[in-house]
């Protein structure tokens, strides 16, 4: 009997194909809506993940303020000094590198070219806290960082703009009046998770940027690592405490300096973006509503359009629940038909997005279902009342329709 549903609702749709196409329309723009967003947002999730993943694992900042702020170094509070961080690599377990940074725009001048960059001055644990390896050249050696030499190791964008094909070796760029030979050349890293871009960048020894650069001791970063995941938590107890102490802060006083890991970031980020995704999802999900109701709308009409075909199949022995099964399988049909349409459509569009917009395409077959799934049950629900109407017409008032 379900085939022989099937077959006539098949049936019935090829007889009006354009006004099928039309009553589907809704379901496919509303399951192509939804399956678009939370398929792009879940890309964007990935990327987020991704791009926090590049600053380091394990990764715990810690800036001298009372919140994170858009750059480095305190909003009224204190700076940190070098003692803080050799107090930190002396007295805190579980570490596994912590690296002090202080960092400024500077515009980078290389003969006639010039590039607006972060300078940031470090040492070697920049490199083991950022897990960032060197693509050519070498690090920092001991002697350059003691006496604060005019070094520098510079990022992939600092070098394409500057040096182009040339080679950035041995070269020297300037910094305002100061010039700095070019050491070491950075992997590239590319966006981080804020938009910015982490290959525009000029590291130096501290010290040299704290002589020729900052004029003042004033460290406005320290980056610290975990040896593994499951300790950052225990890490940060223990720098705040160390902190807390060095700085004199009372027990009733609140912290002069902000602490948060890479996890945390990546979970706050994470998870606004999880919500967006669900609103913008739920707002592309009355679409399919609107489908639903056109559905309805165009059964009620084939209903009254086939009354006297109604009576006829009533009066020579059908059951109410043969013409209930018909009419209900008709409206399942044309939004199972939508929502495949609808999907095919979604897949397209996402990756018409993600190339444009640069997230990666995450397919997700749960949402895929979910939407189809969505669509059939709208069309069990809108395709009911039509349906049940069919099956309680009067046989003798249906033929008498004309």
């Amino acid at each position: 009997m379900l085939w022989n549903a099937l077959g006539l609702a098949l049936q019935e749709i090829r007889r009006n194909a354009l006004r099928s196409f039309l009553t589907m329309l809704g379901i496919v723009i509303g399951v192509a809506a939804v399956v678009t967003m939370i398929t792009v947002g879940d890309g964007a999730t990935m990327q987020v993940s991704q791009q926090i993943q590049s600053l380091g694992s394990n990764l715990v900042m810690i800036v001298p303020s009372r919140r994170m702020g858009p750059v480095h170094g305190g909003v009224g509070a204190p700076a940190f000094r070098r003692a803080d961080i050799e107090a930190i690599r002396r007295d805190i377990d579980g570490l596994k590198a912590a690296a002090p940074l202080a960092s400024s725009s500077l515009t980078a001048v290389v003969g006639n070219g010039n590039w607006l960059s972060a300078v940031t001055g470090t040492d070697n644990a920049f490199f083991t806290v950022r897990e960032w390896p060197i693509n050519a050249g070498r690090r920092f050696s001991s002697t350059e960082l003691v006496s604060g030499s005019a070094v520098c190791i510079v990022g992939a964008t600092v070098q394409r703009e500057l040096f182009g094909d040339e080679p950035a070796l041995g070269a020297r760029l300037r910094l305002g009046k100061m010039a700095c030979r070019v050491i070491g050349l950075l992997a590239a890293k590319g966006q981080s998770a804020m938009g910015s871009d982490q290959d525009n960048l000029i590291l130096m020894p501290i010290r040299t940027f704290q002589r020729r650069i900052s004029g003042n001791q004033d460290i406005g970063l320290i980056q610290v690592s975990a040896n593994s995941g499951d300790s950052v938590a225990a890490l940060q107890v223990s720098l705040e405490a160390l902190l807390r102490e060095r700085r004199h802060i009372a027990v009733n006083e609140d912290d002069n300096f902000t602490m948060m890991s890479t996890r945390e970031i990546g979970e706050t980020l994470a998870g606004t973006l999880t919500i967006l995704t669900a609103l913008l999802g739920t707002v592309a999900a009355v679409s399919l509503l609107v489908g639903g109701i056109g559905i309805m709308n165009i059964m009620l009409v084939s209903v009254t359009e086939r009354t006297r075909e109604i009576g006829i199949r009533l009066a020579i022995g059908a059951l109410m629940r043969d013409v209930l099964l018909q009419f209900l399988v008709e409206a399942v049909v044309l939004s199972a038909i939508g929502g495949l349409l609808g999907i095919a459509l979604a897949i397209l569009a996402t990756l018409a997005i993600t190339d444009m917009i640069g997230v990666p395409f995450v397919l997700n077959l749960g949402i895929i279902l979910l939407g189809f799934s969505f669509a059939t049950v709208i069309g069990v629900v809108f395709g009911y009342f039509p349906a049940r109407r069919a099956a309680h017409m009067a046989p003798i008032e249906a033929l008498r329709h004309e």
